[in-house]
C-alpha cells in the first residue's frame, strides 16, 4: 500500500517512461506530418491555413517542419527542447486559428500536443536520448 502512494520519482524507470512517452508523441504527430510532407511534394495546390500573414506555402512549409522534420528530432532525442517550440507553436495555431469556431472537442488534441511539448519543453530528453549522448562528449 505504501508503494502506491509514493511521490518519490523512480529514476530509472521515470527515464524508461520519459523515452515512451516522448517517443509516442513524436510518432502520433508524424501521422500528422507524413501526409502533409507528401501532399507538398505532391504537386497539388495547397490550401492551407494562412494566420500570421507568409504565404499559404510557407505556412504549410512550416507545419511539415514542425510535424514531420522536428517529430523525428523529438523521437531521437536530438535537440529536443529546440525541437518541441515549433510544434508548440504549430499546435497553438491549430487551437487558436485552425479550430477557432470549433466545438472543444476538435480543440482538445491540438490542445493535448500542446500539453505534451510543453511538458518535454521544461524536461527535455531524458537520459535515453542522444541528447544525453552528445551531453557525454561535451563534458
Amino acid at each position: 500500500m505504501k508503494k502506491i502512494f509514493n511521490t518519490d520519482f523512480p529514476q530509472d524507470a521515470g527515464h524508461v517512461a520519459l523515452l515512451l512517452f516522448r517517443v509516442f508523441a513524436a510518432v502520433l504527430i508524424l501521422t500528422h506530418g507524413l501526409p502533409k510532407l507528401q501532399k507538398l511534394f505532391s504537386g497539388e495546390e495547397i490550401q492551407f491555413l494562412d494566420p500570421y500573414g507568409l504565404g499559404v506555402t510557407t505556412s504549410f512549409v512550416l507545419v511539415v517542419f514542425a510535424e514531420f522534420f522536428c517529430a523525428i528530432l523529438v523521437m531521437l532525442g536530438l535537440g529536443t527542447r529546440l525541437a518541441v517550440i515549433p510544434l508548440m507553436i504549430a499546435m497553438a495555431t491549430a487551437v487558436i486559428f485552425a479550430h477557432a469556431n470549433d466545438p472543444f472537442g476538435v480543440k482538445e488534441k491540438p490542445l493535448l500536443f500542446l500539453l505534451i511539448f510543453g511538458l518535454l519543453l521544461f524536461l527535455g530528453s531524458g537520459r535515453y536520448s542522444v541528447d544525453r549522448i552528445l551531453e557525454k562528449r561535451v563534458r
